[in-house]
């Protein structure tokens, strides 16, 4: 995600300078100077935060800000794959009612910098879960309208035509909802191969909520855009009102089913304490927020979509998120991240479908 720097400083870490290994500034220039993007040297590069899955470089050059965004030097998934995806998805977007980066150039080939990589505008605008600008932890009813905005850019997003902005080949819809169990299933058993993991019988409820879902699926749905990784800290706020500066982060979004971008929104909300359902995310303060019940009416009230399977949808986010999740925990055991990430991850996993077990039995 980009964020300006009067929001949050840049990112401390321990290779602030590794990413000139990353971005060869010769190279990225000479590739600019051939679309014509602006002269003259490459400017104050600052790494920016937000980029724990990503390298976000803010740099100037001319009279331009860019934002170069490319994958890490070991990313989880083929990183080649995951920029072209987020910049189709960018370029599509441009001209929409979807507040978004705007996309400037792409670069889909791997012979510049190793990888492929885009430049997008810079977004001015904040992550609630870094903390929020005194006009908004001061006043409920800013706070009540970043909800809603929210639960309106979700429901814009799914109502545009993905054939239209040319996406129709970003995702396989055909049997969309039947593949979403049996895929996170065998997730889930595919973390076996992670030595010393502790296994599902440690996330209570896997298998009856597993069932529900295959009992209780929809029987269609109206394909469309979907961002895929829905949640507060993926959407920056503008600094003057409640309102999106941007949703960001778009490297899961596919053509799929968008109510289950609204699904992952309730399953993810921050409760009355300001903690949501992802590790330690935290939203402070959290009173005016609206409820989930009003997020769903909102969105409901600004798209035509039939939300009357909206259980089954909140109840997939949870089970897909947490199992999700749980793969942290796995490699954990393996050495291959913080054992204290893990187990907060695996507590993450254990809520949400403990979310999902009381969502069942409540509908």
């Amino acid at each position: 995600m980009t964020t300006d720097q009067s929001t949050a400083p840049p990112q401390k870490i321990a290779i602030q300078e590794d990413w000139r290994e990353l971005v060869d500034l010769s190279r990225l220039l000479a590739w600019m100077d051939d679309r014509g993007l602006e002269s003259g040297p490459i400017i104050e590069p600052t790494l920016l935060p937000g980029g724990t899955q990503n390298v976000l470089l803010k740099f100037r050059r001319g009279n331009r800000d860019f934002v170069l965004r490319r994958p890490p030097r070991h990313p989880r998934t083929d990183g080649n794959v995951t920029m072209r995806r987020e910049a189709s998805v960018l370029g599509a977007l441009a001209g929409t009612n979807v507040p978004h980066p705007g996309l400037i150039a792409a670069c889909s080939e791997t012979d510049v910098l190793g990888t492929a990589f885009y430049l997008m505008e810079p977004v001015s605008g904040f992550n609630a879960t870094m903390g929020m600008p005194a006009l908004h932890t001061g006043n409920p009813a800013i706070r009540h309208r970043m909800g809603l905005a929210m639960a309106e850019a979700i429901a814009r997003l799914g109502a545009l035509d993905p054939v239209a902005r040319g996406l129709e080949g970003l995702g396989r819809t055909e049997g969309f909802l039947e593949r979403q169990v049996p895929r996170w299933l065998g997730v889930l058993e595919s973390y076996a191969e992670y030595p010393g993991w502790p296994g599902p019988d440690e996330i209570p409820g896997v298998q009856e909520v597993a069932a529900w879902l295959e009992a209780n699926r929809p029987a269609g749905f109206t394909p469309g855009i979907m961002h895929g990784d829905y949640h507060i800290a993926n959407v920056m706020f503008r600094h003057d009102s409640g309102e999106l500066a941007a949703v960001v982060d778009w490297e899961l979004a596919t053509v799929g089913d968008p109510l289950l971008d609204l699904g992952w929104l309730v399953a993810t909300w921050p409760g009355p304490k300001g903690k949501g359902a992802i590790g330690r995310q935290r939203i402070e303060p959290a009173d005016g927020f609206p409820d989930t019940r009003e997020l769903i009416a909102h969105y409901a009230r600004h798209s035509s979509r039939d939300l009357s399977h909206i259980d089954w949808y909140v109840v997939l986010a949870c089970f897909k998120l947490g199992l999700i999740l749980e793969g942290t925990h796995a490699r954990a055991y393996a050495g291959k991240a913080p054992m204290s990430t893990g187990q907060a991850l695996h507590s993450s996993c254990v809520a949400l479908l403990s979310q999902a077990l009381e969502r069942i039995r409540t509908s």
